[in-house]
């Protein structure tokens, strides 16, 4: 249900989840990119370290048919399960805007989630109860006020992805899945990083990668296609790379998934120290229960997909570790002169 009041724009949805779940989902901002679809990548750069409510993040978001990036403030309270949203970033098209989430208790297994946000630098409001959006005013119509592009977001389909995700509370454990691999590369630590940045490059060193597009609108961001051999047929898999070159660090998320998965993020990292570096492959995944039945046909299970998208994926990224690393270590031993016969 969606409303407007004082100008502001107002949400409501029910879920079959209790209340502490739904806040933990959301007050646990790395993690939107497994359940909003249009979210790939959230760092938090900063916490208030007065009472720990306060954290400051940088969003990246699919808006309009490209990415774009802001900062933004949540102040957490978990006592009233309330989170209050305020983007900083000077000249962002959100730098005005305000919004407040709110849960509320309906049941064992149920919560209602109130989500209101609109523009303006007061703050103020009437709704009274736990949960409510405390703290906001707004002033002006929204309607009137918002850019196109972030209307392009579509809170709806948001709060109903943030639904489904949250009402799969009881069986999450089994849902998600962690992955992860590294190797120890004693070669120069950017040529491991070019490896991996160049992925246009993938199909001259990898069997089963026939074909990898990349266009970069801008530096460090990647829109990645690449096509490839699974089971008896080609797969066309397409992501979204933000590339941290200075960190050694090339974060991603599937935007067209592999049969069985509902998310995929993930990210590959350097860390040096004096004897070389370390290249980790990080990548979390959100199985499709749904999927199991057509892809691995009737009577299989939730645990045989956890088995075979687990080794899927880390068939597929150790084979990418181990070639960033002979990139690397390639360059030490040519320059390592043959030693001389002995005479």
């Amino acid at each position: 249900m969606a409303g407007e009041r004082d100008g502001g724009v107002v949400h409501r949805i029910q879920v079959a989840a209790p209340a502490g779940v739904v806040y933990a989902v959301l007050a646990d901002a790395p993690k939107l990119p497994l359940y909003f679809a249009p979210s790939i990548h959230v760092e938090r750069l900063d916490t208030d370290g007065v009472d720990g409510g306060r954290e400051r993040l940088r969003m990246w978001f699919w808006v309009g048919g490209r990415l774009e990036s802001w900062t933004s403030w949540r102040h957490l309270d978990p006592v009233e399960r309330r989170i209050e949203v305020r983007p900083e970033a000077p000249g962002s098209p959100l730098e005005p805007m305000r919004g407040v989430v709110g849960i509320r208790d309906r049941g064992p297994h149920a919560s209602e989630l109130e989500l209101r946000y609109g523009y303006g630098h007061d703050t103020h409001d009437t709704h009274d109860g736990p949960g409510a959006g405390a703290g906001v005013r707004w002033p002006g119509r929204i309607a009137d006020r918002w850019p196109g592009q972030v209307a392009d977001l579509n809170i709806r389909t948001q709060l109903t992805q943030l639904k489904r995700f949250a009402e799969q509370w009881s069986r999450l454990d089994d849902l998600v899945l962690h992955c992860e691999d590294s190797v120890r590369v004693q070669g120069p630590a950017e040529l491991a990083y070019d490896f991996l940045y160049r992925a246009g490059d993938w199909p001259e060193h990898i069997a089963h990668i026939s074909g990898a597009r990349v266009s970069e609108e801008s530096p460090g961001i990647q829109r990645l296609t690449l096509r490839s051999a699974a089971g008896q047929g080609v797969h066309t898999s397409e992501s979204v790379r933000i590339c941290f070159p200075h960190a050694g660090r090339i974060v991603h998320k599937q935007t067209t998934l592999a049969p069985l998965l509902a998310a995929h993020t993930g990210e590959w990292s350097l860390t040096e120290d004096e004897h070389g570096a370390t290249l980790t492959s990080r990548q979390t995944l959100v199985l499709c229960e749904e999927d199991i039945p057509a892809v691995l046909g009737e009577g299989a299970t939730l645990a045989d997909a956890r088995r075979q998208v687990r080794a899927a994926v880390t068939r597929e990224s150790q084979v990418l570790l181990t070639l960033a690393q002979q990139h690397a270590d390639s360059a030490v031993r040519m320059l390592v002169p043959p030693a001389r016969p002995v005479c």
